[in-house]
């Protein structure tokens, strides 16, 4: 796997927009880092739904978000790396909701 494309930026909590190639060829694209309050973390890409709420469009087990985590933050590098040690969130802990006017594109 390898980071595809990187959007860096500041959109509220959401510090960049990637996109992520398998060694199979697969993009997949809307993976998102976020500056949680233990953190940063990756979001999976998702989608809205008609009352609002953002649902994951893309699942990996644990070892292949963990593995995913460090490739996105190796490859962001600079200041969301200082002062936090990252921590693979736990299977209950949903990511901050955030809206359309935090994409960047």
């Amino acid at each position: 796997m390898e980071i595809e494309r990187i959007n860096k930026g500041q959109w509220g909590k959401v510090r960049a927009f990637f996109d992520l190639r398998t060694q199979e060829g697969l993009v997949v694209k809307g993976f998102k880092i976020v500056e949680g309050s233990k953190g940063p973390f990756v979001g999976m890409p998702s989608q809205r739904n008609s009352s609002g709420e953002y649902h994951d469009t893309v699942w990996a087990e644990t070892e292949l978000k963990e593995e995913i985590t460090r490739l996105a933050l190796e490859s962001y590098g600079g200041d969301i790396m200082q002062g936090a040690e990252y921590a693979p969130a736990s299977p209950a802990e949903e990511p901050p909701p955030f809206n359309d006017d935090d994409i960047p594109f």
